[in-house]
């Protein structure tokens, strides 16, 4: 049986903070694809790779162009079911992630979705089945788990008992590298932290 290697992405918000702590893989990726806050989320996630002692790679592919929303200081396509939603954006980074996963010879690629996050498709269990089904019949056989998917963030914390040191370092804005306290990211990182007393 092929020994299992686990690769995470890594965006250095609370929730991949979280399932990085708990499941310990064995490499992690951030993925610059042309975000406002790209700068910020790299930063973040060198320093928890750091704290875990797994392998941080980075991966850059500049798809701004392609971006709507806060996320790429755009206005918002009219099927937006949030502002900072962006056309496919889950799909583009577990692709970009698969495609340096085979090269680092990957069994399993884990992504950090909540419940909080089920309001677009691409934040369902269903579209995670959809994707795994996809990249299981493809060469490399990679699986994608999601694993985090049935839990709320303060659920996550608390399950695999996150060090509030970690959780600190958080950044989950969607509209600047220094966080704006306004944008549904940053909202949730104070509801999350309300939640643990931290």
């Amino acid at each position: 049986m092929e020994p299992i290697k686990k690769a995470i992405l890594l965006s250095g918000g609370m929730d991949s903070i979280c399932l990085s702590f708990g499941i310990k893989p064995e490499i992690a990726y951030t993925i610059n694809y042309g975000q406002n806050v790209a700068e910020r989320e790299i930063y973040v996630s060198k320093h928890v790779c750091e704290f875990l002692k797994i392998e941080h790679k980075i991966i850059e592919v500049d798809c701004r162009s392609l971006g709507s929303g806060s996320l790429a200081n755009n206005i918002n396509h009219e099927l937006a079911p949030s502002p900072e939603w962006w056309p496919y954006r889950n799909q583009l980074l577990i692709t970009l992630a698969l495609m340096q996963g085979i090269k680092d010879d990957i069994t399993e690629l884990h992504l950090a979705l909540v419940k909080s996050d089920s309001f677009h498709k691409d934040g369902t269990e269903a579209f995670y089945k959809l994707i795994n089904d996809l990249t299981s019949y493809q060469e490399g056989s990679i699986k994608v788990c999601c694993e985090s998917i049935g839990y709320y963030t303060h659920e996550l914390a608390k399950m695999y008992k996150v060090p509030v040191e970690l959780l600190s370092l958080a950044h989950s804005c969607h509209t600047s590298n220094i966080a704006c306290g306004k944008c549904s990211g940053c909202k949730k990182n104070l509801r999350v932290r309300y939640e643990l007393n931290i």
